[in-house]
């Protein structure tokens, strides 16, 4: 039976350049705020959560989450679009 250890030993170098290919400055979109650099994703993570925070809210007021099934499903969903959308007008091509 074949030890892992050279496929490790081959793979490692070959994909070290993948995986720090991701580290460059210029391409880092940061946002100071408070005197700190928040990254990009991380704004549009806090702000995905809020607005499915919102979307509950909202739906409850409403009384359209009652007839959600997969109400956790739902919420996330539309977090995780708000989310990408952002992303996608903020520092999309």
């Amino acid at each position: 039976m074949p030890t892992v250890w050279p496929i490790v030993r081959t793979a490692f170098p070959l994909g070290l350049p993948l995986v720090l290919g991701g580290c460059f400055l210029q391409g880092a979109t940061s946002f100071p705020i408070a005197g700190a650099y928040f990254p990009g994703w991380l704004t549009c993570l806090f702000v995905g959560v809020i607005s499915a925070i919102l979307f509950r809210a909202l739906f409850l007021a409403l009384n359209i989450d009652s007839f959600l099934s997969l109400r956790l499903f739902t919420y996330v969903s539309l977090g995780s679009l708000v989310g990408l959308i952002l992303w996608v007008c903020l520092f999309g091509a």
